[in-house]
Parts: structure tokens; sequence; C-alpha cells
């Protein structure tokens, strides 16, 4: 095997619970508890009732449950349903970096899988922590975005790397795990260019879905390639260009997921700490005085939610919460972005595209050379009467520099189970991922996931 999957491999194998700092295992609690709430947020929505159809259609020895549901299925598809409701608000966590994306859209694959085999919440929280670390190492050195390929490449190789570990694999079949899911699964970046489809928030789904797979095939004796990253027509080659990997967390460093981002509103992230501007604006200035908004941000901002046409007239939700001007014009009408915020009215609302049209967005190269370390966007509102009213920001709540308190989790896990689960329910449920290294199973969790129980 080659060095990349050697290195990998080692880890994934080597690493126990207890080299685990308090900090990596607190954080790990954190990422459990605000991707549960996304997904119970995601529950109702198209492309989660379209996964739970094919799903129902699947059965599996072990079997792995659904969110919200109860019901059963085989650990692939489980992995593929739950992530889809994990991902579809765009409201979990993110990572930024060279490269970027959002490792909690592992989490349902560790979930089912630990689920199918009955194992304990350490166990859960030890994958969870290295399938992080093998995604924020890659992204650490691996700019896929800028390359055309989609952040579902670090998610297949990543929670593919946390599934051998709860399987116990060897360093072999765990090589051969990342082997197969680095060579076999490279998604175009397509998903995420232009007028947005559902497929932008199942993509990294599938690639989960993908990962429980690769593992169970290395675990039944299949073999992957030899040299998956660095050998001929391999991944430095064709998709990544040559890298070395960092050093990985444990033995005194940090682990990775100790700096990724969690989401205060439930849009893009790179939106965060503009919308946090334009509530400060807003306290300054009468919408109906606004002359012009001048947006500055970083090149990633601006490529990502603020340079396309479709982004001034979004159709979908989709392309709504990826879109720089809807979800400003929504700070500054609305006072923020809710879960409310996407329904297809007020998508389509005539004030707020009226708004829109006032806002120009462009690239601070300053800014771009600043960042990944720093998240800085300036915004400038002209009124009509010619006063000009400026605000700045680098850094939003839930950013790891700028975290949200655990208290903010639960308020946002208490703000999306509204109307879904009675209240002792969800605080049930809540104390039970926030205590889930003393669980010796999953069965409580997902007992309490199930509205009404």
């Amino acid at each position: 095997m080659d060095k990349t999957t050697r290195t990998l491999a080692d880890y994934v194998t080597q690493l126990n619970y207890g080299a685990l700092s308090a900090d990596a295992i607190h954080q790990t609690r954190r990422r459990l508890v605000d991707a549960t709430a996304c997904a119970i947020g995601g529950y109702a929505s198209a492309p989660a009732d379209i996964a739970r159809k094919l799903a129902a259609n699947v059965s599996g020895t072990p079997a792995a449950r659904i969110f919200n549901t109860g019901k059963t299925t085989s650990m692939d598809m489980a992995a593929f349903t739950n992530a889809v409701m994990v991902r579809y608000l765009d409201f979990n966590d993110t990572f930024i970096s060279v490269g970027s994306g959002h490792p909690s859209d592992m989490i349902s694959a560790i979930l089912a899988v630990a689920d199918a085999h009955r194992l304990s919440g350490k166990d859960v929280l030890l994958a969870t922590a290295i399938a992080y670390e093998v995604y924020t190492a890659l992204a650490d050195q691996v700019a896929l975005r800028d390359k055309g390929w989609d952040q579902g490449f670090f998610v297949v190789i990543s929670a593919a790397a946390g599934v051998a570990k709860l399987l116990n694999l060897s360093q072999a079949q765990t090589a051969d795990a990342i082997a197969i899911a680095a060579t076999a699964h490279v998604p175009t970046r397509q998903t995420r260019a232009g007028e947005l489809a559902m497929w932008k928030g199942v993509a990294t789904a599938a690639a989960a879905r993908s990962a429980v797979q690769t593992a169970l095939l290395a675990q039944a004796g299949m073999t992957g390639p030899t040299a998956a990253f660095e050998g001929k027509d391999g991944v430095w080659d064709q998709v990544t260009g040559k890298f070395q990997l960092g050093e990985l967390g444990g033995n005194g460093r940090t682990f990775g997921i100790e700096r990724s981002n969690l989401k205060f509103f439930p849009s893009e992230y790179h939106s965060q700490a503009p919308m946090w501007i334009a509530l400060e604006l807003r306290k300054k200035v009468a919408v109906a005085d606004i002359e012009a908004i001048n947006v500055e941000t970083y090149f990633t901002a601006w490529s990502e939610i603020g340079s396309e046409p479709e982004k001034w007239h979004p159709k979908t939700r989709e392309t709504a919460d990826h879109s720089l001007p809807y979800l400003l014009s929504l700070g500054f009408v609305d006072g923020g972005v809710t879960l409310n915020s996407f329904t297809p009215e007020r998508i389509a609302d005539p004030a707020l595209h009226a708004l829109m049209s006032r806002i120009k967005i462009t690239e601070n190269k300053a800014f771009t050379a600043a960042f990944p370390e720093t998240l800085s966007t300036r915004i400038e509102v002209v009124m009509r009467g010619g006063q000009r009213v400026i605000e700045a920001a680098q850094y939003p709540k839930g950013h790891a520099k700028n975290p949200m308190t655990d208290d903010d989790i639960n308020n946002k896990f208490a703000m999306v189970c509204e109307g879904v689960m009675p209240a002792a329910q969800r605080d049930a449920l809540r104390d039970s991922l926030w205590q889930l290294d003393q669980a010796p199973n999953l069965d409580r969790v997902f007992e309490l996931l199930v509205p009404g129980k």
C-alpha cells in the first residue's frame, strides 16, 4: 500500500478511546447533539421522504434503525436516509481550511453501524472523532472545490475510516476500505453550481452510504487498489495533486473535531458572518431608505453564494439557502433566517427581490489572502440621502474561534423539536446524547427519536 493509505490505516487502527482528550470528547458530543437536531428538523423534507420510501424496500442483517420512525433497514440505507435528514436544512457543522465541507454528514454512517452491531456510546464517540480526524487532515491539504470535485470525496474516505474502526477491521482491511472509497467515489462539484436541486443536500448522504459499503466489503475480504493515492492514475494524478498529510490528533495535539464550526443560522456557512453584520446594520438603518448594499468578502464566499446570476433569482430552497443576496435580504427585512424562511412563497416575495436587486457583492483580495484563518466580510449600506453605514465581521457565532455555548446548542435543539415531540421527550433525548459516553448501546437514543415515545 502507498504511504498515505498506510498512514491513515495505522492511525485508525491504533487510536483508542483513552487517547481522546477531554475537549475532543466534549466536542464530539456537541456535534452529535447538533447533528441530531438537524436530522429532526429535516425529517419532513421531500428528499428525506424519498429516502425513507426507498429504505423501506430494503432489509439488512444486522439491521439499523431510521431516525424518527423506529423502522429498520440495511446499514448503508440507514446511513443514507438519516444523513439526508441531517443535511437538508444546511444547518449542520462546517469545516473550513484549504478544503471544506460538512463533516457531520458522516455521523449517520457511524450511528447506523453502531446501532446494527449494538456498540457502545464510547465506540460511537471514538469512531466519530476518527472520521473527523481523517476528514480534517485531508481538508487541510486538498482544495477539492478549486479542482471541480465535491466534498463527498472527503466524506466517503473519512466515514469509511470511522466505520472500519467500529467493525474492528485489521490494519490491512482498513487500508482496503480507504483505498476502495478513494478510488471508486469521486463526485463532481456540479452538485453545488448554478440553480441547485435536491441533490445538493443528498450528495454527501450518498457518500456516507458508500462508506458503509466499502468497509463491509473490506470486512468480507475484498481487497482494494494497492496505491490508491500515490500510484499511477490514482488520487494524486487524477483528483487532488500531490499532498502530504500533517500530524494527526492525539499525544497532545489538537483533534480535528475541535476545529470544526457550528451554525447559528440554517444557511450556507459563508453567509453566517454576513448575517450577523446585517442584523447589526438593521439596528441603524430603515429598509425603505436603503439605496444600495455593497458587500466585500473573500473569494470562496463570493464564488459560492454571491457570484452566479441564479443567486439573485432563487427558485428552489437549495438555491435560496446558498444565495447571499436572498439571505441578506431576510436579515434586513425579517431580522434573521429561520426554518420558515425558505417556503416557496417567501422565496418569491417581491419585497425581498426588490432589496436583492440593490445588493452588489465583490471579492476583496485582502480578505481572500487572509482566508481561511479569518472569514472577513464588510458591508456598506448607502442610504437614499447619501449617508453610508459600514459594519464588518470575521468570526461568526459558532466558529471555533467564537464558539456557540452548550446552551446555544440546547436552544437550537429545542427550536427544531418544537411541534415535533413533547418537551419531556425532547429533553430526555438531548440528555441521552450529552451522556452518550455512558450508554451501553444506542437503544435509548433511537427509541426517544420516535415522536410520542
